[in-house]
C-alpha cells in the first residue's frame, strides 16, 4: 500500500485499487461491475465464471489489509439488469453475511441507474452523488464539485508504460488531478476499477496530474507533470 495525501489528508492506495480513508475508517471501491460476466454469459458471449467470489475475495483482503469498518461504492456496482441473477446475488448476500457489522454505502453510478438498486436485504445504504465526506466529494461521476476535491470512478483509468524490449504495457492506475491550492475543476481523483473483468481506458495526464500506476501487489508514484 502506499500512502500519500489528496487535499490535506491521508489516502492509502491499495494494489487491489480501493482508497482508504484512514480518518475516516472508510475505503472507497470504483467500479465493481458485480455481475458482469453473468451478464455477458446470458448474452450469448463465452466468458469466465467466478468473477464475484474473486473480486469479493479481493474485497476482504482490502478490509482487513486497511482495518475498514465502511466501505464506500463509487458507482456501478451491479454491471446490469442481468447481474441480479440468483448465483451471483447469492454470492454477494452470502459475503454480506459474512460481514455483517461492514457498513456499506453505494453512490449511485450510471450502471445503477439501469440496473437498479441492490436487494434491501444487502443492507447497502444508497445515495445519489455528491457524498460528501471531510474535504471529499465522492462520486463516480468525473466532474468538479464545488468546494470539495472529488474522489470517482467511471473511467477505468490506465497508462501505457514501456517494458521490456518494444513492449508496451496497460497498467490500471490512481490519477489524481491538481491539489495545489485552489479547488478548481481539476480538484478530481479518479481510481482505478476494482471489477476484474471490467476493461480499462487510456487517460491524458495534465500537468500538475500525479498518477499511480498498480503493477501486482505494489502501488507505485510517477512523478508528477510539471505545471505550465
Amino acid at each position: 500500500m502506499l500512502r500519500v495525501k489528496v487535499a490535506g489528508t491521508d489516502l492509502v492506495l491499495h494494489p487491489s485499487g480501493a482508497a482508504y480513508i484512514p480518518s475516516e475508517h472508510t475505503l472507497l471501491i470504483a467500479d465493481a461491475h458485480f455481475g458482469k460476466a453473468v451478464s455477458f454469459r446470458k448474452l450469448g458471449v463465452p466468458v469466465p465464471s467466478g468473477t464475484t467470489t474473486a473480486n469479493l475475495e479481493v474485497l476482504s483482503r482490502a478490509i482487513a489489509d486497511t482495518g475498514a469498518t465502511r466501505v464506500v461504492f463509487l458507482g456501478d456496482f451491479l454491471h446490469s439488469v442481468r447481474s441480479h441473477a440468483r448465483g451471483t446475488l447469492d454470492v454477494i448476500a452470502g459475503w454480506r453475511a459474512n460481514n455483517a457489522a461492514l457498513e456499506l454505502t453505494l453512490v449511485r453510478g450510471n450502471h445503477d441507474d439501469r440496473a437498479g438498486d441492490p436487494p434491501s436485504s444487502l443492507a447497502i445504504h444508497v445515495v445519489d452523488e455528491p457524498l460528501r465526506l471531510g474535504p471529499y466529494a465522492l462520486c463516480h461521476h468525473p466532474r468538479p464539485v464545488e468546494g470539495a476535491y472529488v474522489l470517482c470512478g467511471h473511467w477505468h483509468p490506465c497508462i501505457s508504460v514501456k517494458g521490456r524490449a518494444f513492449e508496451r504495457l496497460r497498467l490500471p492506475c490512481f490519477w489524481f488531478g491538481d491539489d495545489s491550492g485552489t479547488l478548481n475543476e481539476n480538484a478530481v481523483g479518479v481510481l482505478p476499477a476494482f471489477g476484474s473483468f471490467t476493461g480499462m481506458h487510456r487517460i491524458e495526464p495534465r500537468a500538475g496530474d500525479r498518477i499511480f500506476p498498480v503493477t501486482g501487489d505494489v502501488v507505485r508514484a510517477l512523478a508528477a507533470l510539471p505545471l505550465g
